[in-house]
Formats: structure tokens, C-alpha cells, sequence
């Protein structure tokens, strides 16, 4: 294992901080969400200076955010008021807001944005018999532009777009179920191409153009390949419980290096005070790289990581947790 050294941290102030739950890379910066339902914007090389801008949302608790352009200029947020928001952050105070495309009537728990498509698609909990997932087009009002209250029968925890196809969107939720559906067709009947059956989906997404990752709630992680063209698809690839094979206590998420063919998991051990960044690359099976993982030595204490970034060219990596801190990482 190659460790890495704190080099610079924001604690947010207070006996009780909150949580850092979400940090997204823009072009201003680096921003960031908190249980405080704040949206903040850092310094990525001076995070002790503390929040260049920081804005109060609306959205009750604030669950998620995403970038919404490919520029990374336009940052999303949901949350359990059901509303979704954008923000311009280079912009000052309340002219940030720039759009507020819709909302729900039930609290919106994961988020996922399309640029190309003109697409902002949430998933809500299961709330009054139903679970929801919601389509606007950024350019239009405030209505959903389409409505999916069938693909799921329980919370929506994750949702990503096709990383070439922006009308196919992969969903997963706590039914057990991760869905590939095709955006353009409106018939619920027919959207979705495909199903994976997983276990409660805590994250999920797409390694390539055709293959796809799922872990669950209790840690549980395969792979599968919608290449196969099966109706309903077994795992290609089952590891079981992930904790077991990484030796930690609980995986933070995934992020996939595309064209790389690979992908890099965060794991997280609260009795070791440690985090590590594990290489996953298929050569020609996929496979972990222990000896190829970076550590994170005392990480956020006996708190979890909630969110990670990476940027290889700058050699420094990113850490969000529940201990209120945002960490800057880099070889010692």
C-alpha cells in the first residue's frame, strides 16, 4: 500500500459539526454540501481559509448534488422537500440560483444530470404507495417532462446516465433492483431494457458502455454486463461480501476511470481509522490491485467517509466525512 499525507482540512465549526455529505469538482473550485444544508464553495488548494462562498438552500435536509454541465460551471441539488435546484457559482449570493426546474411531493434522494440530453432526473422515496422517477429538461418549466412511478417499487437510492448514450439511465433502488432504462421511450411498460437483480442498491453505475457495478446496503458487490442481452442478468462477476475481500468495514462508492478500463473503490475502516483507494481493473477478468492501493492514514477518525475525489495530474486526492471535514491528500 502507497499512503498518502494530510496535507491541508476545513472542519466545519462547532461541538456538533455537520456532516459533509457530497463533494463535487467545478470549475470554481471545489464544491460541497452539508447536513447544515448549506452549498459551499472551496478552495481546492487552501481549504483551511474555509468557504469562499457559502449558500443557505431550501431544500429542507439536502440529500444530493451533482454537476450539471460538462464544463463543471453548474452545480444540482435535491432534497427532501422535493425540490431541485441549480447554481451558478461563480455567480454571488441569491443570483446563484439560476433555475429551479420543479419539484416533488415526495423527498428526492438521488440525483443524476445530463448535459447533452438537457436532463435532470431524480428519484424519490417511497412515499403514499409509490417511488418515483422524475425527468425535467432543463430548458422548460417546472413541470417533469416525464414521470416513471413503476420502475421502482421502493426509494430510488442511485441514478447515472449512459456514459456515451445520454437517453439511457441506469436506476437502482431498495427494491433490489438496478433498471437500465431508455429515457426516450414513455410507456412504462416498455422503458426498461434490462433488469438486474442485486440486493438493496446502495450504489451503482456503469464501468464502460456495457458493463455495470452494484453494491448493496450490506455491502454486497458484483458486476454485470448488459451485453448478455437477458431480460433479467445474472452477475458476470460476484464477489460477495466486499468487506471480506477488501478487508474493510464498508465501501464509500465507486468512481470508474473510463477509458482506463477500470475503476477506483473507496473503502472505509472505522476501527483502523483508515481509507484506501483500490484499484479495480479487468485484465482480462476484473480483478483488485492491492498492491497498487493508496492509504489515507487516520482518515476522518472513527467517522465515515462519505464522498471522495481524485485528480491524478495534481496528485491529490479529496475526502468528505461525518466528522465535518473536507481533506486534501497527497504523496508525503
Amino acid at each position: 500500500m502507497y499512503n498518502l499525507s494530510q496535507v491541508d482540512a476545513y472542519q466545519n465549526p462547532g461541538q456538533d459539526p455537520a456532516y459533509m455529505l457530497e463533494i463535487v469538482p467545478v470549475a470554481q473550485g471545489l464544491a460541497a454540501i452539508s447536513s447544515d444544508q448549506k452549498l459551499s464553495l472551496f478552495d481546492p488548494l487552501n481549504l483551511s481559509k474555509g468557504p469562499v462562498r457559502t449558500i443557505r438552500t431550501t431544500h429542507g435536509n439536502i440529500n444530493c448534488a451533482r454537476a450539471y454541465d460538462a464544463s463543471n460551471s453548474i452545480v444540482c441539488t435535491a432534497g427532501e422537500n422535493g425540490t431541485v435546484s441549480l447554481w451558478d457559482l461563480r455567480l454571488d449570493g441569491s443570483k446563484a440560483q439560476i433555475a429551479t426546474p420543479g419539484g416533488s411531493d415526495a423527498p428526492l434522494v438521488s440525483l443524476a444530470c445530463s448535459a447533452a440530453g438537457n436532463a435532470i432526473v431524480a428519484g424519490t422515496e417511497f412515499t403514499n404507495h409509490q417511488a418515483s422517477i422524475l425527468i425535467w429538461d432543463a430548458r422548460a418549466g417546472s413541470a417533469p417532462s416525464i414521470r416513471y412511478t413503476e420502475v421502482h417499487s421502493d426509494d430510488v437510492t442511485e441514478l447515472n446516465f449512459h456514459p456515451t448514450s445520454s437517453n439511457i439511465l441506469l436506476s437502482g433502488s431498495t427494491d433490489g433492483l438496478v433498471n437500465i432504462c431508455d429515457t426516450t421511450i414513455t410507456d412504462e411498460d416498455e422503458v426498461v431494457i434490462q433488469t438486474f437483480n442485486h440486493g438493496s442498491i446502495h450504489h451503482a453505475g456503469f464501468l464502460n458502455n456495457t458493463e455495470v457495478y452494484a453494491a448493496s446496503h450490506d455491502e454486497k458487490f458484483a458486476l454485470y454486463d448488459m451485453a448478455e442481452n437477458q431480460e433479467v442478468g445474472s452477475a458476470t462477476v460476484d464477489f460477495g461480501d466486499i468487506r471480506e475481500v477488501l478487508n474493510c468495514q464498508y465501501v464509500a462508492n465507486v468512481t470508474p476511470k473510463m477509458g482506463d478500463n477500470g475503476a477506483v473503490i473507496g473503502a472505509g475502516s472505522q476501527n483502523q481509522q483508515l481509507f484506501q483507494l483500490i484499484h479495480m481493473a479487468k485484465s482480462p477478468t476484473w480483478s483488485f490491485s492491492a498492491e497498487t492501493s493508496v492509504g489515507l492514514p487516520g482518515a476522518h477518525g472513527s467517522e465515515l467517509v462519505r464522498s471522495f475525489r481524485f485528480f491524478d495530474q495534481e496528485q491529490v486526492v479529496f475526502t468528505a466525512g461525518e466528522d465535518g471535514k473536507i481533506i486534501a491528500w497527497r504523496p508525503s
